[in-house]
């Protein structure tokens, strides 16, 4: 470990790899921590707090512990995962779902190099791993933080074909509601007071994106799972640091896809009922 004692660093956990600290650019060459990678480390172990725990549930209950994580990117989030909590076990294997090929080529020249051999990585779109042959019939958990375009409510919908037992979102591109919302502006506000809540731009922007999220909500509640929704602390920098944790339980929140309707219907978004109600 190039003489790096973890003892003088104790934003490091015992066992963390250092090699994939340095590569994923949160250990400077030298070994040490810089302000801004100090704050991503923090990010990490805040989220990593939320998320071991729906791993040891499953490893625990024997499960076989499948997770895959959409709209990857770096793999920044599977591979410290895997360090934390997968490396120390025997089973359980992490796919990272991605629509840049280098990303996909760099995260798998990675993984061969630390020898994190039950990692994949795939070159799909999000939209599209439903159908892939390259994933298992059924996961256990999906992640998918601040997945970019559609990929948030792709995963969404992946995570409710494969009968994911924990969703795990940090929402992003909130912009879909809200281009709906700013389109049918002039009928809404001939309409009703409560469009004065997007009448502005930059209120459509903030109120769009609420919304968006809380659709999201009442959808997976529609489909029986339990939900948390809370803030990522250290997250400060970023606008988009809700977390949805969701959890399976098969009871399904009675009024929830009526709630959905009404708001769809009251605020004019019926053309995104399909994205929100199947």
């Amino acid at each position: 470990m190039s003489g790096i004692r973890l003892s003088a660093i104790p934003e490091i956990r015992p066992g963390q790899s250092i090699e994939l600290l340095k590569a994923l650019h949160i250990l400077t060459r030298d070994g040490k921590l810089n302000q801004d990678s100090r704050r991503k480390l923090k990010q990490v172990h805040h989220l990593y707090h939320f998320i071991e725990p729906l791993l040891a549930e499953i490893a625990d209950s024997g499960g076989s512990l499948t997770l895959v994580d959409h709209g990857a990117g770096k793999s920044y989030l599977g591979f410290l995962l895997y360090d934390l909590f997968f490396s120390h076990r025997d089973q359980g294997h992490i796919y990272g779902v991605e629509s840049r090929a280098e990303l996909v080529e760099h995260a798998r020249c990675l993984a061969s190099r630390l020898a994190f051999t039950r990692m994949s990585f795939l070159n799909l779109r999000v939209e599209n791993a439903i159908e892939s042959p390259e994933l298992p019939a059924r996961v256990d958990i999906v992640t998918a933080l601040h997945a970019c375009d559609t990929a948030t409510d792709d995963a969404i919908r992946f995570a409710l074909h494969k009968q994911a037992k924990f969703i795990v979102l940090v929402p992003c591109c909130q912009a879909e509601v809200a281009g709906v919302l700013r389109s049918r502006k002039g009928e809404s506000l001939a309409q009703m007071p409560l469009s004065e809540l997007w009448r502005h731009p930059i209120h459509t922007r903030e109120f769009g994106s609420q919304l968006t999220n809380a659709l999201r909500c009442l959808q997976l509640e529609a489909q029986g799972y339990q939900l948390t929704v809370t803030e990522l602390v250290g997250w400060e920098h970023s606008m988009k640091n809700e977390l949805i944790i969701a959890r399976h339980t098969g009871v399904a929140r009675g009024n929830a896809t009526t709630r959905l309707e009404q708001i769809l219907q009251q605020l004019n978004l019926d053309e995104l009922r399909a994205r929100f109600i199947y």
